[in-house]
């Protein structure tokens, strides 16, 4: 690695060489005393300058080639080529070539490529003059010469001079560095100009690798932001020297409009970002920090501006910020420096030539410095030369870290010693300590376990409590509702029997006539039609039908009773089944018929929905312990009125909703907070264990679905219960 003082050394001949070669630029040329470009056999080249240029300012933008033609209103230009900075004026030039030189063929070359719009009038054989439209919003295929320049073929024979004329107009910075020569001059003025620039490319895509290469190895984040710096610069020159628009997007027009100002804006961004962290602002200086934030934000909004449409405005805050920001970085660095910050000291003496690079290209914008060879290629100079220099100075950096590094590890080193003969000395005591306290956890271990286990039992013995008040309450329902029909069943038998002995006895006396003659036959039939009359025959019939109808509906309700009880029975399988969840509602309530009160009429919408698979049993001992809820919150109320259970299901998506809404209390919202709480109950003590709307939120819970209640007092209470259509995917 290169350290500072060979840095120095190497450095300081070049950048003494360099400043006074910027010092002899910036010397004004006299002005030209010829009014005419003269191209000669000895000057084959020639740069159109001072008084061989006359211009005409149109404010308006809409003045005609033959007034101009005509106009007395030209001035010759007072500066070396015409820099008319940013202006919404349409720009017309005047200049006259002479060419003494054997050949006709001259060639005209405008080395600005970012104009807008540029018009070339010129006469034609007959003197009268044609015009060749040009600039970055018209079509790249229509140019004479297919190149970012404005590139031009004159046909001046030997001897002679013509007049020509350019219209200029452009949303940037207009800027008209004209070249008039030889077809052969011009062309290797072009190539030159290509072959530096290419070479400045070629050094950058090199520093790019070279810098991405050593990122991935050090994994130092001021090497990826150097290389994204790079990157907006090197695009920064390929848009402003034209090559982006002759190689890549000459045939996009919004691109074209846009690409200067968006290199200009990223390039502004991208080298405050990597001074932020090659410079460590955010921890060494904060304030110094927020001023180059401020400035990104700047740059970011001239990006805005030219999104928008305001082209100028944007281009003029780029170049505000271009020369503000770098003397900002330039002066922090600098403070930086003197405080003997190596880094900063390296960062100044790599980041010079640059600087003075840019500011000489900015002020040669402006009109302040004269524009020549040097100055329009001096940014793509400075640039190729910083790049190189910055590189050093990381890779110095990586030097200066791996000796602060060496040494932090060996303070590091004897701290740890000396922490290590601490640790020896704390070890002995903090072993008394350890056994001490492992005792007492040991003791408070056993003293927990013991009570764990006691609240186990207890917790068994409450769960089984509720199991029995749930089975007691459902074994006095079954009684009651087989009681019901099987005492109709009895209480037809004995009359059933009295008519079923009155039919007998009628059937006897028939069976008896057989054996006696026709006489007593007559009379006997006749005793037979009193007997009939005595016991009402038509009555009996129509009484057995009755009996035996009874004695049916008593079987049937006995049935239904022991069906629901068969289907509410499975409150102890543990396998999952598929049901049908409208037979459990229906068993849960044919088993509690007996305690619903007359005045509660239960209200069923049921949907056509598939069967699920859930564990049946416990999924019916939910439905027992909210039916028996909304039932015992109906019969609390103070004024019995009309009162309903209403219960709902349908399907959603992958689940079956149950809605069960009653016109009981209700409940606070404080209640409805607590009620799946274990052992939070609002009766009295002694009548509930607070256990029951606990099991079910667990049940619930088992089969991967979701309970919500919704109430408020005196106005009900909806408990809404979501369950999987099939709980093996919801468990997998």
């Amino acid at each position: 690695m290169i350290d500072y003082k060979t840095m120095l050394h190497l450095t300081k001949p070049a950048l003494y060489k360099f400043v006074c070669l910027l010092l002899l630029v910036m010397i004004r040329y006299m002005p030209a005393q010829a009014d005419t470009i003269t191209i000669a056999p000895n000057h084959s080249i020639q740069l159109a300058e001072y008084g061989q240029l006359e211009y005409l300012l149109d404010a308006e933008g809409n003045m005609q080639f033959p007034e101009i033609e005509n106009s007395p209103a030209f001035k010759k230009l007072n500066k070396q080529i015409p820099n008319f900075g940013l202006t919404q004026d349409a720009i017309w030039l005047r200049f006259t070539i002479s060419n003494t030189t054997p050949s006709a063929h001259l060639m005209l070359n405008v080395t600005y490529p970012i104009l807008d719009l540029i018009d070339l009038y010129y006469p034609d054989s007959t003197g009268k003059y044609q015009v060749i439209p040009g600039g970055e919003l018209r079509p790249f295929n229509k140019r004479p010469v297919n190149h970012q320049n404005f590139v031009y073929n004159l046909n001046i024979p030997n001897g002679t001079a013509q007049t020509f004329y350019l219209r200029i107009q452009s949303r940037e910075a207009i800027l008209v560095p004209i070249y008039a020569g030889t077809e052969r001059e011009i062309y290797n003025k072009l190539y030159n100009d290509d072959l530096l620039l290419a070479i400045y490319i070629g050094i950058i895509l090199v520093m790019i690798c070279y810098n991405t290469f050593i990122f991935f190895s050090v994994k130092d984040w001021s090497y990826f932001y150097y290389i994204i710096y790079i990157a907006c610069v090197g695009l920064a020159q390929i848009c402003l020297h034209g090559f982006g628009y002759r190689f890549f997007w000459h045939e996009n027009i919004y691109v074209t409009e846009q690409s200067v100002l968006w290199a200009g804006a990223l390039s502004g961004i991208s080298v405050l970002l990597f001074v932020q962290s090659f410079l460590h602002v955010r921890d060494k200086a904060p304030w110094a920090y927020r001023v180059m934030s401020l400035f990104i934000i700047v740059y970011s909004s001239t990006i805005v501006l030219s999104l928008l449409g305001y082209f100028s405005i944007a281009y003029a805050l780029i170049d505000f910020l271009a020369i503000t920001g770098v003397i900002f970085i330039m002066v922090f660095a600098v403070m930086q420096a003197v405080r003997k910050s190596r880094t900063a000291r390296i960062f100044v003496l790599a980041w010079t030539v640059f600087i003075l690079a840019i500011i000489c290209f900015v002020l040669k914008d402006v009109g302040i410095i004269p524009y020549n060879i040097f100055t329009s290629h001096i940014i793509v100079i400075g640039s190729a030369i910083e790049v190189i220099l910055l590189s050093f100075a990381l890779a110095d950096k990586i030097n200066t870290f791996k000796a602060e590094k060496e040494a932090s590890q060996a303070i590091a080193l004897e701290i740890s010693k000396e922490n290590e003969q601490l640790v020896r000395e704390q070890n002995i005591i903090l072993e008394a300590k350890v056994q001490e306290r492992t005792e007492e956890l040991q003791n408070s271990n056993l003293d927990l376990n013991i009570a764990l286990t006691n609240l186990k039992e207890a917790q068994t013995q409450l769960v089984e409590k509720e199991k029995m008040a749930s089975l007691g309450q459902l074994t006095a329902g079954i009684a009651h509702e087989i009681n019901n029909p099987i005492n109709f069943v009895t209480s037809n038998i004995k009359p059933l029997k009295l008519d079923i002995a009155d039919l007998k006895s009628l059937l006897t006396r028939y069976d008896e006539l057989s054996a006696k003659s026709e006489p007593e036959i007559r009379k006997e039939l006749a005793d037979i039609e009193k007997f009939k009359r005595e016991i009402d025959i038509e009555y009996i019939h129509e009484e057995i039908t009755s009996l035996i109808k009874g004695i049916e509906d008593g079987a049937a309700r006995t049935a239904e009773i022991v069906k629901g009880l068969r289907t509410f029975s499975r409150l102890d399988e543990s396998e999952v089944k598929s049901i049908d969840i409208h037979e459990g509602l229906d068993s849960t309530l044919v088993l509690l018929r007996n305690g619903i009160p007359a005045n509660v009429n239960i209200i069923k919408e049921y949907a056509d929905l598939p069967k699920i698979e859930c564990y049946a049993g416990k999924i019916n001992q939910v439905f027992m312990n909210i039916f028996s809820n909304a039932l015992n919150a109906i019969r609390s109320k103070a004024v019995q009125r009309e009162e309903s259970i209403t219960i709902i299901t349908r399907q959603e998506g992958d689940f079956i909703v149950i809605t069960i809404r009653d016109t009981g209390i209700g409940m606070s919202r404080e209640v409805q907070e607590k009620i799946f709480d274990p052992f939070f109950t609002t009766k009295d003590v002694g009548e509930g264990t607070g256990l029951g709307l606990s099991i079910v939120f667990s049940i619930i819970e088992k089969h991967k679905g979701k309970i919500v209640v919704n109430s408020n007092p005196n106005e009900g209470a909806e408990f809404i219960i979501y369950l999987p259509l099939n709980i093996v995917n919801h468990l997998s």
